[in-house]
């Protein structure tokens, strides 16, 4: 009996969740404060299998982004060559995000969620008096913010930097390292090489021992979800939901697919069976950093782009390109300007597109980090972070949603640069042939 493809599985085991987290939720709202079975708690149950997965990828994102890092700076040799390579990933990373950002303004500005019969929403959002936490969590947060970010690249030191999960200052560290191991003789460098090399590969091994328990992870994750807010929707904010949501179709299935089919060369629509496994982990983790290893593998092996490209792409853009959350930050911005009945300018607008897209690469792995970015935009445009408080009610949908666009963009990123660097794919449309 032939195997059920793993993207099929945690398609089921999605289904199967929201089933699960939907009755739990129904026993809630009926009265029952905590359903249990035989004394355990299925909201518990729930959070400790999707707990479990979530730390077993985390745990082994340090030793792989590290080792893959060194061995794609190593591979790629001179300066010259690493320039050239990081020159094209940091541009298409910068056009793809001002791309996705344009959009999100754009069907925010068309559908104008923030109205309703063309009233502001905001008196029926209450926003006057929601959001007191996490106001408390941006509190003082301001553009400053970004450039202290940024100023972690450089981290006094890098096993805290490790611990405390600075992926910004470990991506850094492990350049440096990979591009001065290729400056020294070929008799220390070999074995270092050599050494990482290996690290590297067991880490991917470990990588698809985790995968075997996805299913299981996801329905974990994504049934404590639905059990806690069930699907409940309210007026504006479920056609802003609606609005962001269009908004990352139309980036993810016409935007990169252009990208893919006049850059890169290849059949744009290969890409999302290929990758369907990384999107979904994504989109029930909500954490590119946490799916980086199983991107990395459905990359190489069924994309087939080369180690030597992936290990330096992919990590990278799991940090910094962000083109689902940057989209995110300028429609939440937009959406909460609307509901205060406030008049934004062109150019008020654009500059909030600039913040998001500074935003979305400064602050991707701040704790809260949406939230701290959102409330810079909303300080920059003069609108109280109180206000951030009303997206939480589909604040978790669509964190899974944009994830999932974020994860894609870095796969195309590596399929585009490696295109540019003379590589041949297993979707290229040049020849009409496919690589085994």
């Amino acid at each position: 009996m032939r195997k059920l493809e793993l993207h099929w599985q945690i398609l089921i085991a999605i289904l199967l969740a929201a089933i699960a987290g939907r009755a739990v939720n129904s026993a809630i709202a009926s009265g029952i404060e905590d359903p249990a079975f035989l004394g355990i708690s299925f909201i518990g149950f729930f959070d400790y299998i999707g707990s479990m997965f979530l730390n077993a990828l985390k745990m082994i994102i340090v030793p792989l982004i590290f080792s893959s890092i060194v061995i794609g700076v190593a591979g790629i040799g001179s300066g010259g060559n690493l320039g050239a390579l990081g020159g094209r990933t940091l541009l298409f990373y910068v056009v793809t995000t001002l791309a996705a950002t344009c959009i999100g303004l754009l069907l925010i500005n068309l559908i104008g969620p923030g109205y309703v019969d063309g009233v502001p929403a905001g008196d029926m959002l209450a926003l006057d008096s929601s959001g007191a936490e996490i106001a408390a969590v941006a509190e003082g947060r301001g553009p400053g913010d970004v450039a202290k970010v940024f100023h972690s690249m450089v981290p006094p030191n890098i096993i805290e930097a490790a611990a405390n999960g600075q992926m910004l200052g470990i991506i850094f560290f492990a350049i440096l390292f990979g591009y001065f191991m290729t400056h020294l003789t070929h008799e220390l460098a070999e074995p270092l090489f050599k050494f990482w090399d290996g690290v590297f590969h067991v880490m991917m091994r470990m990588t698809e021992w985790i995968m075997m328990f996805a299913p299981i992870g996801v329905f974990g994750l994504v049934a404590k979800v639905v059990a806690e807010a069930g699907f409940s929707a309210v007026g504006p904010l479920a056609v802003f939901a609606a609005t962001v949501i269009l908004a990352l179709l139309i980036h993810i299935a016409v935007v990169m697919p252009l990208f893919l089919r006049f850059v890169g060369k290849v059949h744009p629509y290969k890409m999302f069976p290929a990758m369907a496994p990384a999107m979904l982990t994504a989109f029930s983790t909500a954490s590119s950093s946490a799916t980086l290893p199983i991107t990395m593998e459905r990359v190489e092996e069924h994309v087939g782009v080369s180690n030597k490209i992936s290990s330096f792409v992919l990590p990278l853009g799991a940090t910094v390109n962000m083109n689902g959350t940057a989209l995110y930050e300028c429609a939440a911005a937009m959406f909460l300007a609307q509901a205060y009945g406030l008049d934004l300018t062109l150019g008020v607008q654009f500059s909030i597109v600039f913040i998001a897209l500074l935003t979305s690469v400064g602050v991707a792995g701040v704790p809260s980090a949406s939230l701290v970015a959102i409330a810079i935009i909303l300080g920059a445009v003069g609108l109280p972070v109180e206000a951030i408080g009303v997206l939480l009610v589909f604040d978790r949908l669509l964190d899974m949603a944009r994830t999932a666009v974020n994860i894609f963009g870095d796969a195309c990123a590596a399929v585009i640069v490696a295109r540019l660097d003379g590589e041949k794919t297993n979707i290229d449309i040049d020849d009409g042939r496919r690589r085994e």
